[in-house]
């Protein structure tokens, strides 16, 4: 049975989606040296410039995503994790369609991304081809990192 992912803003008061954040971050000082931990904490998602979902199966978060207006129509897609109790249940792809959506609606033209490259971030790399994201080079502020493949993929905004 297709459980519903319900997907909604998030003002990242509420104590599941604080825990999922801190979950993440702590994941991503496991496998990243600290200088290539580019994930954002509770403060750095909570700017004018970062829109921030939570995804919903029953009364259980699934998974978080975040969108951060670059400016010039770009956006980067940051945050984005799912609960381990919910891998495979298409909740990634469902977020990352939503971010999608939203960032065409903003009027982005492109959205840019950037995640790890070890094993432990296969599932995402193929996540983001499988939705017409490709390879590029480091963008924004980043720089060259080994422990860092940099995304890209142009939008149809409907302004």
């Amino acid at each position: 049975m297709q459980r519903t992912i319900d997907i909604r803003p998030d003002d990242l008061s509420g104590d599941a989606t604080r825990r999922l954040i801190a979950f993440h971050l702590a994941g991503m000082h496991d496998t990243s040296p600290p200088e290539s931990v580019h994930a954002l904490g509770l403060d750095e998602l909570q700017v004018p410039s970062v829109s921030v979902w939570s995804a919903w199966i029953d009364d259980g978060i699934a998974g978080i995503g975040a969108l951060k207006d670059l400016g010039e129509g770009r956006g980067e897609i940051k945050s984005m994790r799912v609960d381990d109790r919910f891998r495979g249940h298409g909740v990634g792809r469902a977020l990352l369609r939503h971010i999608v959506a939203r960032a065409e609606e903003a009027g982005m033209a492109s959205l840019w991304l950037e995640t790890g490259t070890t094993a432990d971030f296969i599932p995402a790399r193929r996540l983001y081809e499988s939705e017409g994201f490709a390879v590029c080079g480091p963008f924004a502020s980043y720089r060259p990192d080994p422990h860092s493949v940099f995304m890209t993929r142009s939008l149809h905004a409907s302004t």
